[in-house]
């Protein structure tokens, strides 16, 4: 039985638009009642903060109370019931929003037809101090770099600008810098320092929901800034949770192979950065690539949060002091493999999930792993610092190792002939590859 799929056709440069005009920057405005004033219509008695912390509270505890019959407990007269329907959709977006900026990059290029270029996309903020107008936002790497800008040695954008949702006019721009990035992950870290703009607004921070859980079928909500028009929202579901897809990388020589969510949420050019949100307005993904096969419609791609998560913290962590701009992921020498693949239903949650079997395919002769791990160990758990997971998808091992750093302690769980055995190790500078 053959065990590669064909892959699709995907153009990841797609989904970020040129503009050589800045007349083509255009603002949006969405008509009719605000989430938050149709949730004071039904009852609710409080400012849009708490009106945004109670759905946080209630999702928490919702998922932290296990006693009880949930159908005897009698609602708070002020919580609002989210249930998965359309206007659970707008309570969900209106929470992405507060998160969404729109990202303009200018480029300096030794073109024929000129000497700048511009890129629009998206991005979300990841990190935000509002006090001090801080923040850190999530993009991609693909809208920040053009393989023929001349305006610096790595090729990113050195003049990057974003909007916050309902203030994309030209007078509104934020000032962010590059912090790092990297190409085989298409991520990017943008900061932002002191924005008089950002102290007074209503944006927050995103929530980051575990892509592990994700099912097939589940709500996709996508927020970004198509065709440079401004941050507006498209809705749809997951297709696929978790695959990998094969593309030509922006600098267009490379071939890159990504982790990606499958979705048939519309998204176009400039979407490319922004959000994936699920229908409680937590980031599930970064939304990075669609196809585009003439005869294929609604297949698009985003970089589940997990990932995207761990590659920003990795790129805060190694280039926040100027002297690295990469990923540093730690290598410790062993290549895994699938044994097995089966689907499990769940009939408590009635949601199907993909289990497999991970084994130990190689290991690599004098690696942090040698004389730890031994080929044809299944591999049961990961330790990363005080973070375990267990392992039941290929991608965990990979995933987990992006929050590893010099020093940290990283701990195998395995079976080796039929025994379960734990093998640890210490993470060393050697370990660092850049990506």
């Amino acid at each position: 039985m053959k065990n590669k799929l064909s892959v699709i056709k995907v153009i990841i440069s797609i989904l970020c638009v040129i503009c050589i005009s800045a007349s083509c920057f255009s603002c949006v405005n969405l008509s009719g009642k605000s989430a938050y004033d149709l949730a004071v219509e039904n009852g609710f008695n409080g400012s849009l903060e708490e009106w945004l912390s109670s759905l946080e509270n209630k999702n928490e505890d919702k998922e932290g109370d296990t006693s009880g019959d949930s159908t005897s407990q009698s609602p708070d007269k002020n919580e609002i019931t989210i249930e998965a329907s359309s206007s659970s959709i707008a309570y969900a977006a209106s929470k992405g929003l507060l998160s969404s900026v729109r990202v303009i990059c200018t480029f300096s290029t030794s073109t024929w037809f000129g000497q700048t270029a511009g890129s629009a996309g998206s991005g979300v903020i990841y990190k935000l101090d509002k006090e001090l107008g801080n923040a850190l936002i999530i993009t991609n790497y693909h809208v920040v770099y053009d393989s023929s800008s001349s305006g610096r040695t790595n090729r990113v954008s050195d003049d990057i600008s974003v909007y916050l949702y309902g203030s994309e006019s030209s007078d509104m721009a934020i000032e962010a810098s590059y912090v790092g990035g990297s190409m085989y992950y298409d991520i990017a870290v943008l900061y932002v320092e002191n924005s008089d703009i950002l102290k007074s607004s209503a944006a927050e921070a995103v929530t980051v929901a575990d892509s592990d859980t994700l099912h097939a079928g589940e709500t996709a909500i996508a927020i970004g800034n198509p065709e440079n028009a401004g941050i507006s929202v498209s809705n749809g579901i997951i297709s696929k949770e978790s695959e990998y897809i094969t593309m030509t990388s922006v600098d267009n020589t490379t071939r890159i192979q990504l982790r990606v969510i499958r979705i048939d949420t519309a998204v176009n050019s400039g979407n490319s950065g922004g959000g994936l949100f699920d229908d409680r307005g937590n980031l599930i993904g970064i939304v990075n690539a669609k196809s585009a096969e003439s005869d294929i419609e609604n297949i698009g791609y985003a970089i589940p949060s997990n990932v995207a998560r761990a590659v920003a913290d990795n790129i805060i962590y190694y280039c926040a002091d100027g002297t690295r701009d990469s990923v540093m992921r730690a290598i410790v020498g062993i290549g895994v493999e699938s044994a097995s693949s089966r689907s499990v239903y769940n009939q408590e949650t009635g949601l199907i999930d993909i289990v497999e079997t991970i084994n130990v395919g190689e290991v690599t002769s004098g690696s942090l792993s040698d004389g730890h791990l031994k080929t044809g160990d299944t591999l049961v758990s990961i330790t990363v610092k005080d973070k375990t997971t267990d392992i039941t998808r290929q991608h965990h091992v990979i995933d987990a190792m992006l929050d590893a750093r010099v020093g940290d302690t990283v701990t195998f769980v395995v079976i080796r002939d039929g025994k379960t055995v734990t093998e640890s190790m210490v993470i060393t500078e050697d370990c660092l590859t850049e990506y």
